[in-house]
């Protein structure tokens, strides 16, 4: 039977007052774009693959004009999710997306019933009122738990709770020029490189969310020792999207 987190820890994974907040107001930021004439030039060839990243755009899914860089497409995210699920251990019961964004992969945890807990943390106050906003057009807003907040002071915080929490890490790759390298070089990272997400999170399961021509020696040497990490890509029409790093927690 899987442990489900008594209401003390719950009150822990979910932060101080501070950070928390039952609801984000959408802000000036937040965008709906409906006609490509009122979409910044650049982020119109995202604008134009909108139903590929949120397939209820149309119900009013709304985003920063930066979160357009960093979502994951939907199918990518729904599969990441399944996969993530037949991962872990069943004793293992909350998963926490640390760089939630527009909200598409705590989306899709939600909707794969499979975690007691599903935590979604942003630290931009805008961002995090489209993924709440988002999460609604879905059904879901209210099996996520939202934290406003630094996700790596976040992480402190919850460490006492590592055995059943496994972390889930989209980071920001350092802008579209990523993908003119033939290897990622992932110590170079910004504004995040994989040592300062890794050190933050070795202590849990890990799925890193990286750049698909990601080193891979770089990423073998996350694996503790005697154990492995398994790297999946993730592919649409044929093309690949991202890769992720499924990572065993440190002894």
């Amino acid at each position: 039977m899987t442990r489900q987190p008594a209401d003390h820890e719950i009150g822990a994974l979910s932060s101080s007052q501070d950070a928390e907040s039952k609801t984000f107001p959408l802000t000036d930021e937040c965008h709906h774009y409906q006609l490509r004439e009122d979409v910044p030039w650049d982020i119109q060839k995202y604008w134009e693959q909108r139903y590929s990243i949120f397939s209820m755009y149309d119900e009013g899914i709304y985003m920063t004009d930066d979160a357009w860089f960093g979502v994951t497409p939907e199918p990518v995210a729904v599969q990441v999710a399944k996969d993530l699920a037949e991962s872990t251990p069943t004793s293992k019961t909350v998963v926490i997306d640390i760089f939630a964004g527009a909200g598409g992969n705590a989306i899709a945890f939600a909707l794969s019933d499979r975690w007691s807990t599903v935590i979604a943390v942003e630290k931009n106050p805008s961002v995090i009122a489209c993924a709440q906003h988002n999460a609604e057009i879905y059904g879901v807003s209210d099996r996520i738990t939202w934290i406003n907040d630094d996700c790596f002071s976040y992480l402190k915080k919850i460490k006492p709770y590592s055995s059943e929490t496994v972390i889930f890490a989209s980071p920001p790759w350092g802008g579209v020029n990523y993908s003119l390298d033939d290897v990622f070089n992932l110590k170079t990272m910004l504004p995040y490189s994989i040592k300062d997400i890794h050190s933050a999170c070795k202590t849990m399961d890990s799925a890193l969310y990286l750049p698909r021509t990601s080193d891979l020696k770089q990423i073998a040497r996350l694996a503790p020792e005697g154990k492995k990490v398994e790297v999946v890509q993730y592919c649409m029409q044929g093309a690949s999207k991202a890769l992720v790093a499924y990572i065993p927690a440190a002894a």
